[in-house]
């Protein structure tokens, strides 16, 4: 079997639609390791990819005033269980123009496997970016995951990412991310991520509201068992006159697993606000009874509640 079909396959077991690589009206990149095995720009949306001499660098612009309608599939991965893919990511939206992207990394065979992006993300004027990040793990663990961004919000913009990585063991995964909203820009960072046995998570996000009237979210939520750990850094600035945010994080813990909160809140304008709230814990009992009242075991109910707080 070849890298190409290996890697469509992964994305078929964890429920992707294979047939969209092959459509013309969906735009798609599909890379293992450092070579682009296919690649597939529409009306509106370019990509340009160059393999250097430690990885693969791609740039992807969307036109100004473009409506791109279909979700633009971007997939990532190894199929061997070592080797290293490095990343850098250029995206720019110019003015006006919508698009949503969804990025699939998988390593369903990592034993030994190093996860390198660093990305660099430009929204124009009136722009409008969804960007998606879903991550499939095998059951060694044997992965550092290492995602790096910038992004720049401009005046009247939207920004809003998901980080999902729930499926398999994590492994070491360290998120750098930084967001800064211009004037009446609206920007939201959702992640999600599922620790088991030994995976180390460590989580930095930030959202500089330097524009008047911005607005700015940063959601977490992790679940932790066994003896996995997690760090989680959730910062917000409000600089600017109306400039509104807040911090959302919610770790659960169970077994010998820790967890630890770290919100960052400041405010340089009298005009801003800015909010955070931090949640760590076990499992609510009252919920554990309810479900077990219904037929589960304990393990079931365990598990139901965690996925729910993962959706």
């Amino acid at each position: 079997m070849s890298d190409f079909e290996s890697l469509v396959e992964a994305f078929g077991a964890v429920g992707g639609d294979q047939a969209i690589l092959g459509r013309n009206d969906i735009a798609h990149l599909v890379v293992v390791g450092h070579k682009v095995l296919s690649s597939h720009s529409i009306d509106g949306l370019s990509v340009e990819t160059q393999e250097t001499c430690d990885g693969i660098s791609v740039q992807v612009k969307v036109a100004e005033r473009a409506r791109i309608t279909q979700p633009v599939h971007m997939c990532f991965g190894i199929v061997q269980s070592t080797g290293t893919q490095r990343i850098q990511m250029d995206v720019r939206l110019e003015k006006g123009a919508h698009a949503h992207f969804i990025a699939h990394c998988l390593f369903p065979e990592a034993k030994r496997i190093q996860h390198i992006m660093d990305a660099q993300i430009i929204v124009g004027m009136g722009a409008a970016l969804h960007y998606e990040e879903s991550h499939f793990h095998g059951p060694h663990g044997g992965i550092e995951v290492i995602p790096k961004a910038h992004v720049t919000v401009g005046k009247d913009g939207q920004y809003s990412s998901e980080f999902t990585l729930v499926t398999g063991l994590v492994g070491m995964l360290d998120i750098d991310y930084t967001v800064e909203a211009g004037e009446n820009a609206v920007t939201e960072l959702t992640t999600r991520v599922f620790g088991h046995r030994t995976d180390r998570i460590k989580i930095r996000e930030a959202i500089i509201l330097a524009g008047r009237n911005s607005r700015g979210l940063i959601k977490t939520r992790i679940a932790l068992e066994h003896e996995a750990s997690a760090e989680v850094t959730g910062i917000t600035e409000g600089n600017a006159p109306g400039a509104r945010g807040h911090v959302d994080c919610m770790e659960i813990v169970k077994d010998r697993a820790v967890a630890k909160a770290i919100p960052v809140v400041s405010v340089t304008s009298p005009l801003a606000k800015v909010t955070h709230e931090a949640a760590i814990g076990s499992v609510d009992k009252r919920q554990l009874e309810t479900l077990m009242s219904h037929g589960l075991d304990s393990e079931e109910a365990v598990d139901l509640i965690v996925r729910g707080i993962l959706k």
